[in-house]
C-alpha cells in the first residue's frame, strides 16, 4: 500500500488538451486547445454486440434482452490451458460510450507499439455501458420506463458480456470516472478475476455532498421543466438540458486552462455558448437522467478491505469532482492491502477532472504497474 504526491515536468510539446467530441464526464469539457488537436490514428476496431436474455435489474426489474454493444483491439492470446491471457477491459465515464478512450491523447500513447496497452500484445475491449452509445437505454423507446440501472447492474453486465466472449481472467481493468468507480465495484464483487485494477478519477465512498448535489441538480432541472412531460417529450425540454449540461461543464471544468485560454469575457461566454449548443444537439434528457442518477447506491467503502488485487490508483489535484481537500483517498487506500494513490498536483498538463485521459501525464505509473503486476508463467 503506498500513498504518493507526484510532482511532473511535461514538456510543453506533449500538453494535449482533450478534445470534448461528446456530452460527457469521461472527457472533461475542456477549453480550446492553444495548439493544434492530436490528429487521430485510424485504429483497427472490431464492432461487438452481446445480448443478455431476460435481465434482472437491481431493482427488480427485467429487460427481455438487454443489448451491450462494445468495441475491440487486437487479437485474443490463449494459453496451454485455452483461457484467453490477454484481455484488458477498459471503462468509460458517465455520458461516454466505447469511443470515449480512443480520444488521441489516451489512445494514441498507449495502444501503439511498444506502448503500455500494445495491441499487438493485449486484446482491449471497451464496452458501451449500460444507457450510453449503441447498447440498451431509455430513449430506444422505453422512456422514463427502462429499468433503473446502476453500477452494481453495470459492472454484472460487463461480467455477462465477458462470459458470452469466452473470457474468464483479465490482465487488468482500467476506468476513469464513472469507470473508475465500477474498477472499485469489480474489486469487491469479482476478486480474483483480473490480475490489476487501474481506477482513475473517483473516490471509493458513497456520492454525498457537493458531487450528489450537483448531480441532483441536473436531474432537477430536467424533471422540473414543463417540456419535459414525464419524460414523454416530443422534442427534447431545452431549458432543463440547458441546466443540466451547464451543471456538468462546472464538474468537469479545469480552472487554470479556461483562464488561460478563455482570458476574455468575449471568449468566456463564446465558450459557453458552443459548449451547451453542441451538448444540446447530441444528449437525450432521459438517457442523462439515468446515467446521472446510476451512481445514486455507489459506496464500495465497506468492503475496500476485501480487494486484494493489486490497485493503482490515480486522481488528480484540480477534480472538482474529487477534491483532495477532502481527504478521503489517504483514509481509503490504508483499507486495501496492494493499493497504491497517487495525487497529482495541478500543472500546465493537467486537464482538471479530464486529466484520466490525458496518458502522457500518468503513463509511467501505469508502465511500472504492469511490469510489478506481470502474471508469473
Amino acid at each position: 500500500m503506498h500513498l504518493r504526491r507526484v510532482l511532473l515536468s511535461i514538456p510543453a510539446a506533449l500538453l494535449l488538451c482533450i478534445a470534448a467530441n461528446s456530452q460527457t464526464m469521461s472527457l472533461a469539457p475542456a477549453s480550446a486547445p492553444s495548439a493544434p488537436p492530436t490528429p487521430a490514428i485510424p485504429w483497427p476496431t472490431v464492432d461487438g454486440v452481446t445480448l443478455l436474455k431476460d435481465f434482472r435489474f437491481g431493482t427488480g426489474e427485467t429487460l427481455p434482452q438487454l443489448k451491450l454493444h462494445y468495441l475491440t483491439l487486437g487479437t485474443p492470446h490463449r494459453n496451454a490451458a485455452g483461457h484467453v491471457d490477454n484481455a484488458i477491459l477498459l471503462l468509460h465515464g458517465t455520458g461516454g460510450n466505447a469511443h470515449s478512450l480512443m480520444s488521441p491523447v489516451f489512445s494514441n500513447v498507449l495502444f501503439g507499439p511498444g506502448q503500455p496497452l500494445d495491441i499487438a500484445k493485449y486484446f482491449i475491449i471497451l464496452p458501451d455501458d449500460i444507457g450510453h452509445g449503441e447498447s440498451s437505454k431509455p430513449s430506444d423507446g422505453l422512456h422514463m420506463h427502462f429499468p433503473a440501472y446502476d453500477y452494481d447492474d453495470m459492472v454484472r453486465s460487463q461480467r455477462m458480456m465477458l462470459d458470452d466472449m469466452k473470457i474468464d481472467h483479465l490482465r487488468l481493468i482500467l476506468g476513469t470516472s464513472m469507470g473508475c468507480m465500477q474498477s472499485f465495484v469489480w474489486g469487491e464483487t469479482y476478486p480474483g478475476f483480473m490480475d490489476a485494477l487501474a481506477p482513475f478519477a473517483c473516490l471509493p465512498v458513497q456520492l454525498a455532498g457537493r458531487n450528489r448535489m450537483m448531480r441532483y441538480m441536473a436531474i432537477e432541472g430536467i424533471k422540473l421543466d414543463p417540456a419535459w412531460m414525464d419524460g414523454e417529450y416530443k422534442s427534447e425540454p431545452a431549458l432543463g438540458l440547458r441546466n443540466a449540461n451547464e451543471m456538468i461543464l462546472i464538474m468537469g471544468s479545469s480552472p487554470l486552462q479556461m483562464q488561460k485560454n478563455q482570458p476574455t469575457r468575449e471568449l468566456a461566454e463564446k465558450y459557453v455558448d458552443t459548449y451547451l449548443a453542441r451538448t444540446a444537439a447530441s444528449t437525450d434528457a432521459n438517457d442523462l437522467i439515468y446515467y446521472v442518477n446510476a451512481s445514486r447506491n455507489y459506496d464500495p467503502s465497506p468492503r475496500l478491505d476485501q480487494i486484494k488485487t493489486p490497485v493503482l490508483w490515480i486522481n488528480s489535484a484540480d477534480d472538482y469532482i474529487n477534491p483532495p481537500e477532502l481527504g478521503i483517498a489517504e483514509k481509503m487506500v490504508k483499507r486495501m492491502p496492494n493499493a497504491r494513490f497517487i495525487l497529482l498536483p495541478i500543472t500546465d498538463a493537467t486537464r482538471g477532472h479530464g486529466t484520466h485521459t490525458v496518458a502522457t501525464i500518468w503513463k509511467d505509473y501505469l508502465i511500472e504497474f504492469l511490469k510489478e503486476t506481470e502474471p508469473k508463467r
